[in-house]
């Protein structure tokens, strides 16, 4: 992530935000405490500001539009 994100990265993000959608789907599928959507992003919000170094929230940290 770090070679290509230094070289391409306005290609990466885009394949970041996907990556973010995935995880955070399967978060709403997993817990069913998360079903709606005020719930899934307050818990989305939380687990970034607790793990900001996680693998590829250091490049973005946003929720992803796709849900």
């Amino acid at each position: 992530m770090t070679y290509y994100g230094a070289f391409y990265q306005s290609a990466l993000h885009p394949l970041l935000e996907r990556v973010n959608a995935y995880l955070r789907r399967w978060m709403r599928k997993k817990f069913k405490r998360l079903r709606g959507r005020k719930k899934a992003q307050t818990a989305w919000n939380q687990a970034v500001a607790r793990r900001p170094r996680f693998a590829h929230w250091a490049w973005t940290t946003h929720a992803p539009r796709v849900w």
